[in-house]
């Protein structure tokens, strides 16, 4: 018995030796294996290595990829001309992830569309959109006049419209009705957010926003820097959500690409302590008429529903309650506000006003429009830089860096680096290199054609039609109080309104 210890105890060491040693080539060509198979599915093309796509020398978001062959199959495949490159997102996508094989237009949720009535060009057009679809927007309705469409089509635009709209026959609007420039501008926006909410209604949109195309959404305080998880987020119950707006405070007066160039922001009277913003509403106002140059009472997103309606290019509003509203803490709407030195002389072109004190007041709502467009009328050129720099541009360090401190200004850089990353792509280059080849080949024709059809298609059709009654119905004795305008942040003079009101709060 003594002898057979030994040849046991030499078994079980040999045993656990082959067993160790089995167990680290297991390990050794476990790995070894799965990195044969990733290589393998790389080199077929079926697997994206998502390490790579953010990396210091990969020059893509995702998506962008074969978006120049995009484009140039959209121009192959439409004859519809520069319109369908613009908004039409049935052809020229930016979606999420593409190459991961995520549905952009089918299963992510909430679907969101922005409309926007515009005479911008592409080259401001175009990173405006692409912003836009990198923060969730799968659909825009742009309806397009001066440099994107003619006079006359735009004014068959209009004609049809008042025609075919429910809102032009009713009073909450009429205020508006019959007046030059601004007064014109805030009607047709609110003709064209009408129609939109129909077509949006047969695109199966869950949101809809109106934006200028000088405004960027930022959706701070979101999960992930995105407007749809931002509105995913929204309560069922509510309604519509308000974006108090920031507004660009511009450091140059050579500015040339405002998307890509502006990074400092005045904010919004909502997003600050009352002490805080009435404390430095002198110094932050800086011999303007008020805080903001222009209005200070946000944009806001619309769930789609029954019965819903535009209130003003500002907000919406239903014909059948009162929408439930949250106003957003963290989110807002970045408004370029005359960004470029060149912004004064063109909203000077597009308006005929006189440029007396009491013409002006019949074609701006905000005191700041009528000063800018009677210097723009009657000052020299360089009057006219001099006045800019000393209203509008913020050369003073010293005041810049005390009111980032009170946080009255703040610096926001990720829409700066998304746009100039976007245009490293090329794919604003490609776009209207693309869009001016299809403009020469049908010179003989009106290129706004189809932006115009595709404006105007409601009431042409018995779906349109039935769609139409159904978003937009009412009974005909209803009335409304009258649409919100662009207004100016509260002034001085309300901050004892808004001390007493604190007060009756309290006790």
């Amino acid at each position: 018995m003594a002898g057979i210890r030994p040849t046991t105890s030499t078994s079980q060491t040999s045993s656990a030796q082959l067993f160790t040693s089995r167990l680290l080539l297991l390990l050794t060509l476990l790995p070894l294996t799965l990195a044969a198979f990733a290589f393998l599915l790389q080199w077929r093309g079926g697997l994206t290595d998502p390490t790579t796509r953010w990396s210091p020398d990969h020059h893509e978001f995702p998506g962008m990829e074969s978006i120049s062959g995009s484009i140039k199959d959209t121009i192959r495949n439409s004859g519809s001309g520069c319109t369908d490159l613009l908004g039409q997102s049935h052809s020229l996508s930016f979606p999420y992830f593409r190459d991961w094989k995520f549905g952009f237009g089918s299963d992510l949720k909430p679907k969101i569309c922005i409309t926007t009535s515009t005479s911008a060009g592409l080259e401001q057009t175009l990173p405006w959109i692409f912003y836009h679809k990198v923060m969730g927007v799968s659909t825009f309705f742009l309806f397009v006049e001066g440099k994107a469409a003619s006079p006359t089509v735009s004014k068959v635009l209009e004609t049809i419209a008042q025609a075919k709209s429910r809102i032009w026959n009713e009073t909450w609007l009429s205020s508006f009705f019959y007046k030059p420039c601004n007064y014109e501008l805030f009607v047709k926006q609110s003709l064209n957010m009408e129609m939109a909410i129909v077509m949006a209604r047969e695109a199966g949109m869950d949101w809809i926003i109106h934006l200028d195309t000088d405004e960027l959404i930022h959706p701070a305080g979101a999960r992930e820097y995105s407007l749809r998880q931002l509105l995913i987020d929204v309560p069922g119950n509510v309604d519509m959500v308000i974006f108090p707006n920031y507004e660009s405070s511009v450091e140059r007066d050579d500015i040339k690409e405002p998307f890509s160039e502006v990074s400092m922001f005045k904010k919004n009277y909502d997003h600050l302590p009352k002490d805080v913003y009435f404390g430095n509403y002198k110094e932050a106002t800086r011999g303007n008429p008020n805080y903001f140059l222009t209005y200070g009472n946000g944009k806001s997103a619309a769930r789609i529903q029954d019965h819903l309606r535009p209130n003003g290019a500002h907000r919406w509003h239903n014909y059948m309650k009162t929408p439930n509203e949250v106003k957003l803490e963290e989110a807002a709407v970045l408004h370029y506000t005359y960004p470029k030195f060149s912004d004064l002389t063109s909203r000077r072109d597009r308006c005929g006003c006189k440029p007396t004190k009491e013409d002006v007041k019949r074609c701006f709502m905000l005191e700041f429009d009528r000063s800018a467009f009677i210097i723009a009328s009657t000052a020299t050129e360089d009057e006219m830089l001099l006045w800019y720099r000393e209203r509008i541009v913020w050369t003073d360090r010293a005041l810049n860096l005390k009111l980032l401190r009170k946080g009255i200004l703040t610096r926001i850089y990720t829409p700066m680096v998304i746009v100039q990353r976007l245009r490293e792509t090329g794919v604003f280059s490609s776009v209207i290199a693309s869009a001016q080849a299809v403009l020469s080949s049908v010179k003989n024709s009106n290129s706004s054609t189809a932006g115009v059809t595709s404006s105007t298609k409601i009431g042409h059709d018995g779906e349109s039609k039935a769609t139409a009654r159904r978003v937009l119905q009412i009974p005909d004795n209803s009335s409304f109080s009258s649409a919100i305008p662009p207004l100016s942040p509260p002034g001085l003079e309300e901050e004892c309104k808004v001390l007493e009101n604190i007060d009756e709060q309290e006790l």
